[in-house]
């Protein structure tokens, strides 16, 4: 049986984690979430690298997971290499899904919603160069919306005007991208309320499947194999005493969160 790493900065993750588990549903699994350094999209890039090599290799040494996943853009666009060089196991990183948006745009126009620092790295213009040069990309970098879907697991109310306010360029379907690419683990988790403010005249696109099927794929046999059925263990970086996020990861398959002193 297989030991999967899950990481990210916060929650957001759980989008991916569930996609590979639905594939995957005899490993074994870990999620560990920064939240001591919630969101990732605006910090420094040399801190936010050593910050995952740090948390990385803590997980690691503690509980030899078989593969990572990286299930942020913010990060996977920076800190895979260095990942990779350190550690001699596999990773998984999730970057924008811009190679099937430019396959699926009828109007070879693609949006891209995501944090500051995916809009702005080399990597994620390099997907664009290699997978989009015949199509007119429009990015919108947010924080906000990471916040905003933060909250809504948390059991808070979301803000239907704050992100009609970030995505308010694109409710013109006249003007619009056909497909949005969602650059971030967050976001999947407000595709209600995005199809809400943007109508049907979007499609939107994220990397859960392809991600799934990646780690399946590396893995092999031995991922299918069932083992010991425990339920997974969360970690988190952050002691915060939320009921409602408990209930969540229990309904999943996860513990509550264990606070790790990194």
């Amino acid at each position: 049986m297989s030991k999967i790493l899950i990481f990210d900065s916060g929650v957001g993750g759980i989008s991916i984690y569930k996609a590979i588990k639905e594939q995957l549903p005899n490993a074994d699994y870990l999620y560990l979430f920064d939240n001591a350094y919630f969101p990732y999209g605006e910090l420094d890039p040399e801190f936010l690298v050593e910050r995952v090599c740090q948390l990385v290799g803590y997980m690691y040494e503690k509980h030899k997971p078989d593969l990572v996943v990286i299930a942020c853009n913010s990060a996977s666009t920076l800190v895979l290499p260095a990942l990779r060089q350190r550690f001699p196991i596999a990773f998984v990183g999730v970057v924008p899904a811009i190679k099937p948006a430019a396959l699926q745009s009828k109007k070879k126009s693609i949006g891209l919603l995501a944090t500051p620092g995916t809009v702005s790295r080399e990597y994620t213009q390099l997907l664009v160069s290699e997978h989009a040069q015949d199509c007119q990309i429009d990015m919108i970098g947010t924080t906000s919306l990471v916040l905003q879907a933060e909250n809504k697991l948390y059991g808070h109310t979301v803000d239907l005007d704050e992100i009609s306010a970030v995505v308010s360029k694109w409710q013109d379907p006249d003007n619009s991208p056909d497909v949005v690419v969602l650059g971030c683990t967050h976001f999947p988790l407000l595709i209600c309320e995005l199809e809400i403010i943007l109508g049907e005249h979007i499609k939107f696109i994220d990397s859960g499947n392809a991600i799934a099927s990646r780690v399946k794929d590396i893995l092999g046999e031995s991922s299918l194999l069932a083992g010991q059925r425990n339920s997974g263990k969360a970690f988190c970086t952050k002691i915060q005493a939320q009921k409602k996020l408990t209930l969540l990861f229990n309904e999943i398959g996860l513990s509550q969160p264990l606070y790790i002193d990194v």
